[in-house]
């Protein structure tokens, strides 16, 4: 039997930009194993399973994100791209919103005039040491350090570090999290508030382009710092992508447009 297999750049206006997720639509659920050597196979930073719940009564997907190497708790633009898929495919219409079952509970996508709005739950950074370890990875002076729960936060003084930086990604490999967030705010680039890259090599990610879970972090710390509730993240990889993040307390809407690029069949 044949699984309907997408490949769909996130956070992204056009093909060849944002981040893309791989999306298996399944008729029911699947082995871990199973997902992970699929999610090894595409090799992607993120590849996403969806499988309905089943019960009229019980509206929505089972959906579970798996990097290369490991299954992940929260994955932002594999969300965004399979609200997307569920739209363009005709499984839901335009006007129904996405309800997704997660590990992170329960997560919505909506849809409004080409851009989809996903509700996280919002990851306010802790202050914490700089480890040894991730300084010698990262070689960059921090203004702060903070953890998010599952990720380093660390802010430089300006846009260019960011940019700039060249991680050891060996060494930033045997640092004990699930990736490392370096920010700043943003200078050069235009109708941005901050700046950020996102290293993830523990997790077979050595860079990951958009990052919609690390704007969970860095829409309460910007937010704060700044005094704004609606922000613009502008994530300076060499794909690159932009995230608009609104903090409603507990909660972080994060938006984005989606294009797919591939369609077909896993055997």
């Amino acid at each position: 039997m044949s699984i309907p297999l997408y490949i769909v750049d996130a956070f992204a206006e056009a093909p060849f930009s944002g981040n893309p997720a791989a999306v298996c639509l399944l008729e029911e659920r699947a082995k871990p194993d199973w997902m992970q050597n699929v999610a090894m196979e595409m090799n992607l930073s993120e590849t996403a399973f969806l499988s309905p719940r089943g019960a009229a009564s019980d509206k929505g997907f089972d959906l579970r994100w798996f990097t290369p190497l490991h299954e992940v708790d929260l994955c932002g633009h594999a969300t965004l791209a399979s609200a997307h898929v569920l739209w363009t495919t005709g499984v839901l219409s335009q006007r129904e919103a996405a309800f997704f079952h997660t590990r992170s509970g329960l997560l919505t996508a909506t849809r409004s005039n080409g851009w989809i709005e996903i509700d996280f739950p919002s990851a306010s950074p802790k202050t914490v040491p700089y480890p040894e370890n991730l300084r010698s990875a990262l070689a960059v002076q921090a203004t702060w350090v903070g953890w998010t729960g599952v990720d380093y936060l660390v802010e430089v003084a300006h846009e260019r570090e960011v940019l700039n930086v060249k991680p050891n990604l060996v060494v930033l490999a045997e640092v004990e999290t699930r990736g490392t967030i370096v920010t700043a705010r943003a200078e050069k680039s235009r109708d941005a508030d901050f700046v950020s890259r996102f290293f993830a090599p523990r997790y077979g990610i050595n860079e990951d382009p958009v990052t919609g879970s690390a704007h969970c972090s860095l829409g309460p710390y910007w937010g704060a710092k700044l005094s704004k509730d609606e922000l613009i993240g502008h994530q300076v990889s060499g794909r690159g992508g932009e995230v608009t993040v609104s903090l409603d307390g507990e909660r972080v809407r994060l938006s984005g447009k989606a294009v797919t690029t591939l369609s077909g069949e896993l055997s």
